[in-house]
Formats: C-alpha cells, structure tokens, sequence
C-alpha cells in the first residue's frame, strides 16, 4: 500500500470515528438522569443547509391527512391511556412536575388536535416535526444550533441556569430539581424535559442547523423512536432536497449511542 493510500485510509478511519463521536458532541444525558430514567430512549438527527419557509403544498397535504388519521385512530380513547403519554406522565412525576399541570409536548400536541380538530401549519420544519410527533406519539424537538452552545445536556437543573420563554425579553430560573436541556454555556433550551422550548433554540426563518431530539419513555420506545428518525429523515430529504443529514443515532442507556 503506497503512502497516499495509507494517509487516505487514516483520513476514512478518523472521519468514521469523529461520526461515531458527534451523538456525544450534540447531545448526551448526565448519569444522573440514566440513573433515574433508566427506560430512556433516544434518537438525534444533525440536519444542516436547511430552508425554513412556509411548508409547501405537498407537505400541508401530507401534514393535513396525518392529522386526519391520527385523529382517527384515537378514536374515543383517552390520551393518558397511549402508552408514549402515560409513559411521559410517569416520568414527570418522577421530577417532582404535576403531569396534567404541565403536560408533555406530545401530549399537548395531541391534545390539540383531538380537541380543536387540527394543528396549524407553522413552517416547514416545525410542521415536519409536528406530523412525525403525532404518527408516531413521541415528543420531537428541533433545535436551532445557532441558539445553543457546544453540547446540549439532559440534567436535573440547579436552578441558576437561564431560560427565555418564546415571546418573553426576560429570562427566568428553572427549578432546582426540573429535568432540563442546557448548553455549556447555562442556557436552557427545553424545560420539565419536554413541556416547553425556548426561544433561542426555537427554529425560524433564519435557522439553517438544526439539532433534532426524539424520546420516549414506553415499552416499544426504542422501535418507535428509530422509526421516527427514519420518517423524520425521509421528509426532510423530500421537503428539504438541498440540506444534508449529517449524521443520525439512537440511545438506550445500556447501549449508548449508535449510529
């Protein structure tokens, strides 16, 4: 093997192993909360080049009939009784937060739709998200890398972290003890774990890299959350042509990240 060969083949080892680290770069859950929540699942998607405009006809007419077959398939059945929701209930308990006082995205995504009838369209990215959440009842989050800084961690919050609610100037505390998204900088980017986004992490027209987050906590989380990737990757690569999937992975906390 000539030299140039070698250095190529280094250049394809250091390349698949800086992959097989960047789930740990993005994202990753302190041992506390592995310890705690051990019935974690997990999936990321890093998705850069991205065009957040409004959704396109093909995208409001898929979004529209999911919508319809969700409601559908829900039928009379109360929400705390899905297995992703009652899962997420659980866990809220588990930090100390009234589950039906602040309820999990999935669960107040759902419940709008079975209520109201349907989910307004908001952007391409944001709708994208929204419809696989509701397929397949999973809290999903884009994150708009611009807003957060270095890795984004899954703890127990201390309590002097900063979050700033979409709408709001100010910042406030979360409580000590809430399961929190924070960058290394402080800055908290989900609060009670799934309940509520922030402002600097929200996605908007101007956002290009984006961090994706899938979870659940249920029995078949692990097969619905890898499903969930592989439907998230399939609509951004219909809807959104010129970006690229830079990498994706899932987690159990036995098995840590796989890519």
């Amino acid at each position: 093997m000539s030299s140039a060969e070698r250095r190529k083949d280094l250049i394809n080892a250091f390349s698949r192993a800086l992959a097989d680290m960047l789930p740990l770069m993005l994202f990753d859950y302190s041992p506390e909360i592995l310890e705690r929540f051990p019935t974690i699942r997990a999936g990321i998607i890093h998705a850069t080049g991205l065009r957040n405009g409004p959704a396109d006809t093909d995208l409001t007419a898929a979004y529209s009939a999911e919508q319809a077959a969700v409601v559908a398939r829900i039928g009379d059945t109360p929400l705390a009784e899905l297995p992703s929701v009652a899962a997420w209930r659980r866990t809220f308990s588990g930090f100390g937060v009234k589950p039906t006082q602040y309820r999990s995205a999935i669960e107040s995504l759902l419940r709008r739709l079975t209520k109201k009838g349907d989910i307004p369209s908001i952007s391409t990215l944001v709708d994208i998200g929204n419809l696989v959440s509701i397929r397949h009842a999973l809290p999903i989050a884009f994150i708009d890398l611009a807003g957060v800084g270095g890795t984004t961690e899954v703890v127990f919050a201390t309590g002097e972290e900063r979050f700033r609610d979409l709408g709001s100037s100010d910042s406030i505390h979360p409580e000590p003890g809430e399961v929190v998204f924070v960058d290394e900088a402080g800055l908290v980017s989900a609060r009670r774990w799934c309940w509520r986004q922030s402002a600097e992490s929200a996605t908007g027209p101007t956002t290009t890299d984006v961090l994706v987050t899938i979870e659940g906590h249920h029995d078949s989380a692990a097969t619905d959350v890898a499903a969930a990737v592989d439907d998230l990757v399939d609509l951004l690569g219909l809807h959104q042509p010129q970006a690229t999937i830079q990498s994706t992975a899932t987690f159990a906390p036995l098995a840590g990240w796989t890519t």
